[in-house]
């Protein structure tokens, strides 16, 4: 019974240890990335579903300054100003206009792929891989809510730079998300009018303007 006893103190210990180290890395990336006043990333994403028989490959670029951010993917960009949405899709000349609304905002958007972890997850340091010489420690991410339809997301940081370098999703159906950073560049001279949109602009060009509010 003391053996058994001894067991269950030990796997509590090592677990609240993980936990702790998690969290301590989790925030020392935080930090990192707040003190930065713009970053920019190209980036490899891949979408991948076994039993459906879906493995799709993309890439794209997303600038980010605050909660302000442009993401290129799929043919398709948007633009966040700090309070609305532009999607502008150049293939139908159409732009569509929302205004943001945080307490509907349950995705890990671009404005929060770098910090969405600070609140509702339960953290521990999981396996630590060599990529081209470089340590990237995992960080595996547990939604604190049952009923989340994310399963868990493991979290990929470089442990020298303490930047995220990959994030994998898994989703309660099954469905793997994997986005894998290919260039991370900070403090960028970036335009002054890279997180405003130009209405007159794209009038101009023909396209349709879609104001859902």
């Amino acid at each position: 019974m003391k053996k058994l006893a001894l067991v269950f103190i030990t796997i509590f210990t090592v677990a609240t240890a993980s936990a702790q180290d998690a969290k301590k890395l989790l925030n020392e990336v935080s930090a990192k990335v707040r003190s930065y006043d713009n970053i920019t990333i190209d980036f490899k994403y891949n979408l991948n579903n076994k039993k459906e028989g879906v493995n799709q490959d993309t890439r794209g670029d997303v600038s980010l300054s605050g909660e302000k951010y442009v993401l290129n993917m799929l043919g398709t960009t948007r633009l966040f100003d700090g309070k609305k949405i532009f999607t502008i899709v150049p293939e139908d000349e159409e732009v569509t206009i929302s205004t943001y609304n945080a307490k509907d905002d349950k995705d890990i958007t671009p404005s929060k792929m770098l910090t969405f972890y600070e609140k509702g997850y339960n953290a521990k340091m999981d396996i630590v891989q060599n990529v081209s010489g470089r340590k990237i420690q995992f960080v595996k991410l547990t939604p604190i809510d049952s009923n989340a339809e994310i399963k868990d997301i493991l979290l990929g940081i470089d442990a020298q730079t303490k930047h995220i370098y990959k994030l994998i999703q898994t989703d309660a159906k099954g469905t793997k998300y994997t986005l894998t950073v290919q260039s991370f560049k900070t403090n960028q001279p970036l335009s002054k009018t890279l997180f405003t949109f130009d209405e007159a602009k794209y009038k101009s060009d023909g396209y349709y303007i879609n104001k859902l509010d």
